[in-house]
């Protein structure tokens, strides 16, 4: 069997050490901007579901200085936002390349679309059990943790998943600018060596590990929803 991977693939063998590097790079990269993003993301999500119009606590300057930051960089295609922050991640964390240097600009990328996500998700929750909760005597974190955050989680998980997977894309495209990853070996070992095997290879990991995401965030999401529906049946 591994002969048989030899010749069907030898220059991934050739290359064995660094590809793993790469699959190393690529996973901290996701994980390390990830929890920035998610947390920030959650934050400001919450912020636009608390002060928007019909909020419980509405703020219309707040809501739109939020508003205005995230549609701006939504607007900027993420490679374009690679190079624009250039300068800023080199003040920041002494230098523009590598993972230090790509973590910056992931996050930058990745916030807005969470932002909006965990918005939709908040936006879902019933009115009538905010209002609930509110006329018991729950005061702003009160219903945002135990109403909002509390019955949107099936919803949450999902586009947290959407996110995450949104966010293995950005690193790919953040190894063609020097950030190193998978996507960094896919072009330089693969594209530019015309290395088929290479790239081959690099694209059946990329698309296992979305799916294995995919599918995790499905069955959490749905384990989720289930244990809702079973606490709702016994009136909790």
């Amino acid at each position: 069997m591994a002969d048989w991977l030899k010749q069907l693939l030898p220059n991934v063998f050739t290359y064995q050490a660094r590809f793993v590097t790469s699959l190393q790079q690529t996973l901290e990269m996701m994980l390390r901007s990830a929890v920035l993003a998610f947390s920030i993301g959650l934050a400001l999500g919450i912020v636009l579901t608390v002060t928007r119009r019909g909020g419980i606590r509405p703020n219309a300057v707040v809501y739109r200085l939020v508003d205005t930051l995230i549609n701006i960089f939504r607007s900027i295609p993420f490679i374009i936002l690679l190079i624009f922050l250039i300068p800023f991640t080199r003040a920041l964390t002494g230098t523009a390349i590598g993972i230090k240097g790509a973590l910056v600009p992931l996050v930058f990328g990745c916030v807005p679309f969470y932002t909006r996500q965990v918005e939709a998700a908040l936006a879902g929750v019933d009115p009538g059990k905010v209002e609930a909760a509110r006329a018991m005597g729950s005061g702003t974190l009160g219903l945002i943790f135990r109403v909002y955050l509390h019955e949107a989680v099936p919803d949450l998980i999902r586009v947290t998943t959407i996110t995450l997977i949104s966010l293995i894309g950005l690193t790919t495209m953040a190894g063609a600018v020097g950030a190193g990853g998978i996507g960094s070996f896919a072009i330089n070992y693969g594209q530019n060596q015309n290395y088929q095997d290479i790239v081959a290879v690099c694209v059946i990991i990329l698309l296992v590990f979305v799916s294995a995401l995919q599918l995790s965030g499905n069955a959490l999401a749905r384990r989720a929803t289930n244990r809702a529906l079973f606490r709702r049946a016994r009136g909790g």
